[in-house]
């Protein structure tokens, strides 16, 4: 888990609570989805900000932050919530950081509260050591000490989940959605090759590391084959990510994950979730007899192979999706070689090679580097191909990769930007407008770093991005006053 991503205990959900019955009654009584997922204020980090994006903690909060759990030392407190806490730990005898979830079973009132997270810690714990996969988070121990079962996993310092690139104004790149699902494709199979069903696949229980890598998280209601332990009652999980058999209650196998994973793939390409509905009856109806809008009416780049492997994934009758996660991953494999052809783009590991050569990035560190690339995309423009109008406006920086462009201002040649030079100050100031033209002189590959993604990355590379930057700026305007 990230320490630098809050993550808060959802509240248990009911089919008394929600009013009128619905026609989708399970065969037992509840329905739930207590899940551990990202805090919304975490997804979005002010460009400017030096500082942590936690609350300081009051000294009563401080003071009551226990030193141990276990053999485990308490860093810090990372959420809270009404079921548990979730702790940056230290493990001594491996001399690692980890990560500690706390279940509350014994302190709250609630009866029914407490039955469901002693059976998700139970779920948890009967995992440990039970999936070893690099797109799986690891389980490392779990335990229970002074009434506090608690589960101890893997600390991915920086990671965040995908449900901070879901908005329409904030999407990854095409190619890197294909890649993320990919990944999680292959995650999926290898857990059901081992008798476990997720259950609660959506975009925050899917981590983005720093290094482009994912994690699957939380396996709290996941089903074990031949478990009893993960036996929790009624429909579990998340309602705009069930399958449609989850929701009548039908009896799950594999392909009810990946159906889920449809729907977040869908939701990581427009910005916008399979189905949406005002009360939870309208949704769960629509998941089970509606089709969702077709993808090229909400972003039409969208490559038709692609949308074909989406509407396959939501089909309502489990039969005709994927049959595994292997077969799933392999009609990615066969869109994502189309789509690099189409783009032409250089390999993430040759990127990251030639920007560790530029003088721009001397000061970055390799995982700043990375985060640096996500936020990013990058473009070939051809001699004298314009890049930037002046006039315009743009919320994106630019920064040189190969080549040289040329700067003009009110149609007069200011002079010349080599690579590793940048442009692009105007994205410091809401809604300004571009200052001068760039063209290209001879062949340029340029990246783009948008100012609303770099809002994403850690406080501390937007921190070295801003002084770099700026400093490159404030050269340029010396240099300029010099010569004039």
């Amino acid at each position: 888990m990230a320490a630098n991503s809050p993550l808060r205990f959802r509240d248990t959900i009911t089919f008394a609570e929600l009013g009128p019955k619905s026609q989708f009654t399970p065969r037992r009584p509840s329905i739930l989805w207590a899940r551990i997922e990202q805090s919304p204020r975490s997804a979005r980090l002010p460009l400017t900000n030096t500082r942590s994006s936690q609350p300081a903690k009051s000294q009563a909060s401080r003071a009551s932050l226990p030193e141990k759990i276990g053999k485990y030392m308490i860093i810090n407190e990372v959420g809270r919530g009404s079921t548990g806490v979730v702790y940056l730990s230290h493990d001594p005898y491996y001399g690692r950081d980890v990560a500690i979830k706390v279940y509350n079973v014994d302190t709250s009132g609630d009866e029914n509260r407490k039955r469901i997270a002693r059976k998700m810690f139970l779920s948890e714990a009967h995992m440990v050591g039970m999936l070893q996969h690099p797109n799986i988070l690891p389980i490392y121990d779990a335990g229970e000490e002074n009434g506090h079962c608690y589960i101890v996993t893997e600390h991915v310092h920086g990671a965040r989940t995908l449900a901070a690139y879901c908005r329409p104004d904030n999407l990854l790149r095409i190619d890197d959605v294909v890649e993320l699902v990919y990944k999680a494709a292959r995650a999926l199979h290898y857990a059901h090759s081992r008798g476990v069903i997720h259950r609660d696949i959506k975009p925050s229980n899917i981590m983005l590391t720093l290094d482009s890598d994912v994690r699957i998280i939380d396996f709290g209601i996941a089903l074990v084959a031949d478990s009893e332990i993960s036996r929790i009652e009624g429909i579990a999980g998340s309602p705009s990510y069930m399958s449609p058999e989850q929701v009548q209650s039908i009896e799950l196998t594999n392909r009810s994950d990946l159906y889920s994973l449809g729907a977040v793939m869908y939701e990581l390409l427009t910005g916008t979730r399979p189905f949406r509905a005002g009360n939870l009856q309208k949704l769960l109806h629509q998941i089970v007899f509606a089709t969702p809008p077709p993808i090229h009416t909400l972003r039409p780049e969208i490559p038709e192979e692609l949308e074909n492997v989406t509407a396959m994934a939501l089909q309502k009758d489990p039969e005709k999706r994927y049959k595994t996660g292997l077969d799933f991953a392999a009609e990615l494999t066969r869109v994502h070689q189309k789509l690099r052809a189409q783009y032409n783009r250089i390999d993430q590991q040759e990127q990251f090679s030639l920007l560790r050569k530029l003088k721009f990035f001397h000061e970055f560190s390799h995982g700043e580097i990375w985060e640096v690339l996500r936020a990013s995309s990058w473009q070939d423009y051809g001699d004298a191909e314009e890049i930037v109008k002046e006039g315009e406006m743009d919320d994106r920086f630019y920064i040189i990769v190969q080549g040289r462009v040329g700067v003009q201002r009110h149609g007069k040649a200011l002079g010349y930007l080599e690579s590793g030079d940048c442009f692009g100050e105007t994205s410091y100031v809401r809604g300004a407008k571009r200052t001068a033209t760039i063209n290209a002189s001879g062949s340029v590959t340029v990246m783009k770093v948008s100012s609303t993604l770099l809002e994403q990355v850690s406080a501390e590379c937007q921190l070295r991005f801003n002084q770099v930057f700026l400093r490159s700026m404030i050269g340029r305007l010396q240099s300029a006053e010099r010569s004039s």
